[in-house]
This record gives C-alpha cells, sequence and structure tokens, in this order.
C-alpha cells in the first residue's frame, strides 16, 4: 500500500496526546475520497469504523482490506487528518478501471458465446490481472479437452483515458491433435490390443477427419485409466495400479502419444462365499443364483452382476428400498477374497401415484396402459423397465424419464413419468422423382398419434409418371381401451408397366390380437378389383391371359414376434413374422401364399449395427389356376435386392415375337440381406449402411435356392422432414448380358 509506514507513524504520533497510547483514538467523522463509479454508501457499507468511537490500529487495517477485498480497487490508504478542530479519518482509493469489453479473435472450434460463458465475461464489472490470468488458463484447459493441445493465447488490454478496460484474447488454435500410439508397459495379463479395444480414446486411422477418432481429449484419457483398471479387477487382478498417462507431444505438433504404466499384481480367487441380513428365500437357493462360486477367479462385474439379481429378486417382490452391500475380506497368502453380501430389505411397498407431464398433445390414457403396474400394486423393479420401455417404443416421444420417488408415506412408491413430444405427424405436398416411377407429383397428411389417441393416419395422394395412387387408412392399436388393433384401408391405384396396366380398386380390414407381451397375431380380409388392360401386342402369353377384370377376396392370418430395444430404430433383438394368405373366398383369383420374415440386430462398437434379415415365400396354386401375376414375386431394387433394377430378378419368358422377354415373376422367392449401419450425422439421425445382398425368385418347375444372385453397396438412411429417406447404390457381382453392371436406387416417405 502506498506510503503505508509513514501514514502509521502519522497516526501514532497524533494518537498520543489524546489518549496516551500508541493503540486507539476516537474520530469525529469518517471519509472516502478517490471513488468515482463506486457509489460511496457502497464503500461505507464495508467498513467497521464509525464517528465517536474508539477506533485502534488494528480496526483500520481490516477496514482497508474489507475495501480491497471488493476488487474494485487498486490502491487503498488511510490518512488522519485534523480540520477545525475535528479529528477525520480518511479513505483514500484509486479505482480499477471498468471492464467494458471481453473480445475473442480466431477461435473456430470453440463459439465466441461458449468462451464468453467459460471466463464469466458478463459477470466482470472490474479490471485485474488475475482475471486474464485465470481467463487465459480456462480457455487453454478447454482446448485441451477439445483435443487442441498446441493451441497459444495471446491476451492484450487496453484501457481508454476513460478508465475503461478492453480485454482481447487471441487465439492460435493450431491443428488438432491426434492420438497416434498408445502404448503399455508392465502388461502380461492383456495384450496390448485388447485393452486398446476397451478404451475411449483410440488411434488415429484413415478416415479420422470425418469420424473424429484418435481425437486427443485429457478428461477421456484419465478415464481410460479407470477402464484398464477394470479389466483386470474383473480377472482377479485387485491390486492392480495404472499410472499415467505419460503424454508425449511429437515436434509436428498435431500428433501424441500415450504411454500407461501397469503394475498387475497377484490373481485373486473367491473364497468363502455367503449371504447375511434379511433373506427372502432360503440362503443356499440364494447362493445357487449367484454366477461366481468358491474358487472362481474373482471378478467385480461379476459381482456386481449377482448383486443387481439379488436387488432385483427382493424389488420384484415390493421391497422397493433394498440395500445389497458387499462385504469383502481379502486373504493376501491365500491369494482369496472372501464375499458375503449383506441384504437389508427394507420395507415392503406399493405403488403409490401415477403422475404423467410433458404430453402436451398425447392423452393420459396412451402413456398409462403401457405402465405395467397400477396404482396400489406390489412394487416391481422389472415391471416399472418394462414400462419405461413400452413407452419408448411407442415413438410418440424423444425422451421417455420414468423415476420413482417415496409417496405420501415410507410403504408408497410414486411413479414420475416425463416426456418430451416428437412430431408424429406430416403433411407434404409437391414433386420429386422416383427410380421407379419417374416424376412423381404427391400429397400426403399422416399422424402415428391421431387426436392425441394413438391412432395412426394415413391420407395419401401420389400421381407418377407410371402411377396413380389414392389411400385413406386409419388404425386403433388400443380399440375400445383393450389391447386390441382394429383398423381399415381404403385405397386405389393405377399402375403402367411395361407391357400392361393395372387398375386396382380395394380395401382391407384389420384385427390384431396379443398373445404375449411380445407376439401378436393379425387377421386382415382384403377386398380388390382390379383391371388388366393395354397389354402389349408382343407381349409374352403369360400376360396375355391375364387380360380383363378379376376380383380377389382373401384372409390373411400372421403370427409376429418382436423383442427389439426401441421399435422405430432397433439396435438389439429381433422381428420375426409368419404369415399365410388364403385366397378364395369367393372371387376370381385363388391361391394360398406363404411368407416367412425374420430381421436380427445387434449393437457394435462406436454406436453401429448389424442386422441380419430374411425372407422366404412360396405361392401354391389352386383349382388348377396359375397364381395371378401381380401376386407374383417380383426382386430386385430397394426393398429386396439392390444393383438390381426393380422387378426384374425372377423368371421371365419370351415375348411373342421372340426379340425380347417378359419378368413374369416367382411363385418361390428367398432374400437375405447382411448390412451395417453406422452414425453420419447423429443430431439429424442420419446414417451410412453398407450391405451384401443375396436372393432369387423361381417358377414353379425351378430348383428353389439354384442359381442364387448377389450384389453389394452402400446407402444412406435418414429420418428427414419429409419421411423415411434412404438411398442406395448397388453392385451386381454376376451380371447377366441383358443387366446394367450397378444400379442406385432411393425411395422417400412412407411406402404405400
Amino acid at each position: 500500500m502506498k506510503n503505508r509506514l509513514m501514514i502509521w507513524l502519522m497516526i501514532v504520533m497524533m494518537l498520543t496526546p489524546v489518549t496516551g497510547t500508541a493503540s486507539s483514538l476516537v474520530v469525529d467523522q469518517v471519509l472516502v475520497e478517490g471513488n468515482r463509479r463506486v457509489e460511496r454508501s457502497y464503500i461505507e457499507g464495508v467498513l467497521s469504523v464509525t464517528p465517536g468511537k474508539v477506533v485502534s490500529t488494528e480496526d483500520i487495517d481490516r477496514d482497508i482490506a474489507a475495501i480491497f477485498k471488493t476488487g474494485r480497487f487498486q490502491d487503498v490508504s488511510a490518512e488522519l487528518m485534523e480540520r477545525d478542530g475535528r479529528k477525520l479519518l480518511v479513505f483514500k482509493v484509486a479505482e480499477r478501471p471498468l471492464l467494458r469489453k471481453v473480445v475473442f479473435t480466431g477461435n473456430s472450434e470453440i463459439k465466441t458465446d461458449k468462451l464468453g460463458e467459460m471466463v464469466n465475461a458478463q459477470k466482470i464489472e472490474f479490471f485485474r490481472p488475475q482475471v486474464v490470468r485465470d481467463a487465459t488458463e480456462i480457455i487453454k484447459r478447454a482446448y485441451v479437452e477439445e483435443g487442441y493441445y498446441a493451441t497459444e493465447i495471446d491476451a492484450k488490454v487496453d484501457i481508454n483515458d476513460r478508465q475503461e478496460a478492453t480485454i482481447t484474447f487471441n487465439i492460435d488454435e493450431g491443428d488438432k491433435v491426434y492420438v497416434t500410439d498408445i502404448q503399455f508397459e508392465g502388461n502380461t495379463v492383456f495384450k496390448d490390443k485388447e485393452l486398446k479395444k476397451v478404451m475411449l480414446s483410440k488411434e488415429k486411422w484413415f478416415l479420422s477427419f470425418i469420424t473424429g477418432r484418435g481425437g486427443y481429449k485429457e478428461e477421456m484419457t484419465k478415464v481410460d485409466r479407470d477402464i484398464i483398471a477394470d479389466q483386470y479387477y474383473n480377472e482377479g487382478y485387485i491390486q492392480v495400479r495404472v499410472k499415467g498417462p505419460v503424454v508425449n507431444l511429437l515436434p509436428d505438433k498435431k500428433s501424441i502419444e500415450l504411454l500407461y504404466e501397469i503394475e498387475e499384481g497377484k490373481q485373486f480367487f473367491v473364497g468363502k462365499l455367503d449371504i447375511s441380513g434379511d433373506l427372502l428365500k432360503d440362503k443356499q437357493e440364494l447362493l445357487d443364483s449367484m454366477t461366481l462360486r468358491e474358487g472362481d477367479v474373482f471378478s467385480r462385474q461379476v459381482m456386481r452382476e449377482d448383486m443387481l439379481k439379488l436387488n432385483d429378486l427382493y424389488a420384484d417382490t415390493g421391497y422397493a428400498y433394498v440395500n445389497v452391500t458387499p462385504e469383502t475380506q481379502v486373504d493376501e497368502q491365500a491369494n482369496k477374497v472372501d464375499l458375503v453380501y449383506d441384504v437389508e430389505q427394507g420395507l415392503k411397498a406399493r405403488i403409490g401415484r401415477i403422475n404423467i407431464s410433458g404430453n402436451t398433445r398425447t392423452r393420459d390414457k396412451v402413456v398409462r396402459r403401457q405402465v405395467k403396474l397400477a396404482e396400489g400394486d406390489t412394487y416391481s423393479a422389472s415391471l416399472i423397465k418394462d414400462s419405461r420401455r413400452k413407452i419408448n417404443n411407442l415413438g410418440y416421444f424423444d425422451e421417455v424419464n420414468l423415476t420413482t420417488r417415496k409417496g405420501d408415506d415410507l410403504s408408497l412408491m410414486d411413479i414420475d413419468i416425463d416426456v418430451k413430444e416428437r412430431a408424429t405427424g406430416s403433411f407434404s405436398i409437391g414433386a420429386g422423382f422416383s427410380s421407379v416411377d419417374g416424376l412423381l407429383l404427391q400429397g400426403s397428411v399422416s399422424q402415428d398419434n391421431f387426436l392425441g389417441r394413438g391412432l395412426r393416419l394415413d391420407l395419401s395422394g401420389s400421381l407418377g409418371g407410371s402411377s396413380t395412387v389414392y389411400r385413406v387408412g386409419l388404425l386403433d392399436p388400443y380399440f375400445m381401451d383393450r389391447d386390441l388393433a382394429l383398423g381399415f384401408d381404403v385405397y386405389d391405384t393405377e399402375r403402367e408397366w411395361t407391357d400392361f396396366d393395372r387398375e386396382t380398386t380395394g380395401g382391407d380390414i384389420k384385427l390384431g390380437l396379443p398373445i404375449t407381451e411380445d407376439i401378436r397375431s393379425f387377421f386382415v380380409y382384403r377386398y380388390e378389383k382390379k383391371n388388366i388392360t393395354n397389354i402389349d401386342e408382343n407381349a409374352s402369353w403369360v400376360i396375355k391371359e391375364q387380360e380383363g377384370k378379376h376380383t380377389l377376396s382373401s384372409i390373411t392370418a400372421s403370427l409376429s414376434r418382436n423383442t427389439t430395444d426401441f421399435r422405430p430404430d432397433p439396435s438389439r433383438g429381433n422381428i420375426s413374422e409368419l404369415a399365410i394368405e388364403y385366397a378364395g373366398l369367393g372371387g376370381s383369383e385363388k391361391f394360398i401364399k406363404y411368407t416367412a420374415d425374420h430381421r436380427y440386430f445387434y449393437p457394435l462398437p462406436w454406436g453401429m449395427t448389424f442386422s441380419a434379415h430374411g425372407q422366404v415365400g412360396y405361392i401354391q396354386e389352386m383349382g388348377g389356376e396359375d397364381a395371378p401375376l401381380d401376386e407374383k414375386f417380383f426382386l430386385g431394387g430397394m426393398n429386396s435386392l439392390r444393383g438390381f433394377e426393380s422387378r426384374e430378378v425372377g423368371p421371365r419368358v419370351a415375348n411373342e415375337d421372340g426379340t425380347d422377354y417378359d419378368f413374369v415373376g416367382g411363385v418361390k422367392e428367398a432374400v437375405f440381406n447382411l448390412e451395417v449401419y453406422f452414425p453420419l450425422i447423429k443430431d439429424m439421425k442420419m446414417k451410412g449402411l453398407v450391405f451384401f445382398d443375396t436372393g432369387n425368385a423361381w417358377a414353379d418347375d425351378e430348383s428353389m435356392f439354384s442359381e442364387m444372385r448377389y450384389s453389394v453397396g452402400a446407402g444412406i438412411s435418414w429420418n428427414s422432414p419429409m419421411g423415411p429417406l434412404r438411398f442406395a447404390w448397388g453392385y451386381n457381382l454376376s451380371p447377366e448380358e441383358w443387366e446394367e453392371p450397378s444400379a442406385f436406387d432411393f425411395s422417400v416417405g412412407k411406402n404405400f
């Protein structure tokens, strides 16, 4: 402080005549001088000295420190003086410059608004040098966490004549730093590639500029240390120590090497195993249900899974507050871990209130009927988990948060369901182009949650170069608030093929019945009137004999099973369906069609999903009549074999003059698709895919699975605002002489 020693000497000299001591005096007035922007009352508010009371040197010292502590002043001094016989204590202050603006330049990876939030730029009123130092460290750390290890920050301060400061942070982000090598020392239990596989940090690869893989993030490397240790814990190495990482920034300022040092220690096994506390069943029965056994390699992961089993066992019988605690005793000489699960079951609980919030359009009952518990039921953890899955599978919500909390008393457990609505309907009108239909004019209104009641409405129409479609459909999946689906469709279509035109008017009635939680049966009655016209004069006899009017009256019975984790966009589980259609309930067309379809999903690392799909079908002819041409199996295109033209895989016959061939469809079919989906733009839910397709369609006199066709390719799948959008480019691995080596297909919106 300015001239501090001289001030105190003057105060001591003036104190002596008044009090006879050098430690205190009485002042008549306390003044503040030098303040410009800071209100005098604000400064006086932090002072403890007051006129007319004894003031010590310690009191004055504390007040000087209190004024400094406000952070608004760069210099504070105190002076004792006498005016007109009155003793005055004057605090003289010099204000810090007012911080008017914080400017960031050179930043592109981290937005200016975010940087401002990091350094609390809006909350700083007065400039202090420490502000610059702290902000520089915060910004540097933020860039390091984003992988920009070589970022340089130059801070400049400009103070104008009005004592207003502007801080400018000039940021040189440099290149993003990638991890080019991850090394380990001391590991013998796991190979390097095994440890790298489970880590969050990855080494740079040739597509890192697209995927971002290999980007260095400091916090992630620290988490990896725990992940590595956890791998050892799960193999019995409970005394493992993982050090590091040692980070080595290479001279190119773009590459980093990481080194983890591992002290593995000894492997431990399970010793004595026991369960204590509140036992719901016989102790031995509980122990038999555990995965860990005496003599097994000790695994923390398996121990946690066994704890969860016990927890769920109790929670499924109403003990919502159950607490399972593992108590371990390590025997280092025998390399064993004795383990006791101590169970405290707590009170048995029932369901109190079920509260639903966030549903602005969807009615409460649409959500409530997916909840597997009712108010007053015994609490069950597994049924609560299943309820959340069922609500999520509706596809009406972007977020579903289902939590439990204590009710009016400990014996009640309330369920709170908070949802965030998603757009479930779409309206479109416009023009487009289809790889099958050419120029297409279309309009549609679809709503999967019509009136907020869970009804599925579809009103659509399209006018294309070779097709016209009008359709009205409505399905109530919970007719009369029962687990019973009922709906109908009415449609009118006109389609121009190369060799003939087809007009169809018809409709169907649908009825769905549940069998189990995942298995449903469906019955569909379909009635159509068809007219085959404008047959080309050179068309084959197979097509010509179809000319004229036909009627179809059929009933389809199907059995489906769906065990996927999230039905709108599954990543795990199976979808299976068996269907039989019998056409012969009146009408002119008679046949029996059998189809079996199965799809399997499995999650892969990095957000990818593997999908395997297979479908086989067979049409049984009745009454000595050939199966209708438009009911046969025509493969090729987006929904079957990509890389082939639509409807151009399967039997064909020569036309009448022998100059060309007509595709006439098969009575047998088999299609298999292997796909791997990977995220392209996560926020837009856009995915890329690679695929392998194989299959064919056969005539009645041909052997099934003979002469299979093959293709490979890639594509894009996107749930766009216009509806599901799909692109696929396929390469024909064994093209015939009349076929192109590749084909491009795309579709937008729902299939009508």
